[in-house]
């Protein structure tokens, strides 16, 4: 798909924005947690999923307000084809709020490209793996605010409207998402929330790779210098079937 937007001086800006629909059901994918502008660390794990095999390769938002390169690490999104949804810090950029935060960029730290990148990132997306659809999204579904936590007691799950509202509908086996910068795999009734964590580099970046097919999901440490740890494998729920 392509889009036209007008930049100064009568000139046009054309981005291309990837086609975000496979033709078949994904089977593999590679999942960035929030990025926060570690462009180094995004481009080590970028060049670790090349070496997979791989259907989809995924972000799921807070790709700004961060330590390092804002510009690069779209950059490296749009090099890579990731497919991106919007993260609450994308959301307090375009308006201009919450700005006094560590690390905050305003509209002026980002080039035209980039600029046009983050304002027509998606809310969410949804997709067909070869066990369940998946939800990709930052938060829970339409609120990017939202999640669960790895410590989340049995109240405060209790509560916890938008989860409860996502495994109720009954529509997705997955939802792939971010926020809390904590990985995790979890599930609730029959949908498993696959937590990404975080690039940020002060807690535990790390990227991972779900495997609907042979069903785990696999996480990998990654330091500033780009080196790659393999760490937790989690499996997923066995009454998820092959189709």
């Amino acid at each position: 798909m392509e889009f036209l937007f007008f930049a100064g001086c009568g000139k046009h800006l054309r981005v291309t924005i990837q086609e975000i629909a496979p033709t078949q059901k994904l089977r593999r994918i590679g999942v960035l947690g929030d990025i926060h502008c570690e462009d180094r660390r995004l481009e080590a794990a970028l060049q670790h999923f090349q070496a997979e095999q791989l259907d989809l390769v995924c972000a799921v938002g807070d790709l700004v307000d961060g330590p390092g390169d804002p510009n690069r690490t779209v950059e490296l999104l749009r090099q890579h084809r990731v497919v991106t949804v919007r993260g609450n810090h994308e959301r307090w950029l375009m308006k201009n709020e919450m700005r006094g935060l560590p690390d905050a960029q305003t509209r002026f730290d980002f080039d035209a490209l980039a600029w046009v990148y983050l304002n027509n990132l998606p809310l969410w997306l949804k997709f067909e793996t070869v066990a369940g659809s998946m939800l990709l999204c930052h938060g829970l579904g339409e609120d990017d605010m939202a999640g669960v936590w790895p410590f989340d007691d049995a109240l405060s799950l209790h509560s916890n409207l938008m989860l409860w509202r996502l495994v109720n509908s009954q529509e997705f086996a997955f939802v792939v998402n971010g926020h809390t910068h904590r990985r995790l795999v979890r599930s609730f009734g029959e949908m498993t929330i696959i937590n990404a964590g975080t690039l940020y580099r002060k807690h535990a970046p790390c990227f991972c790779i779900a495997d609907f097919e042979q069903s785990f999901v696999q996480y990998f440490n990654v330091e500033g210098d780009g080196s790659i740890e393999v760490a937790e494998q989690f499996p997923l729920p066995p009454k998820f079937r092959i189709e």
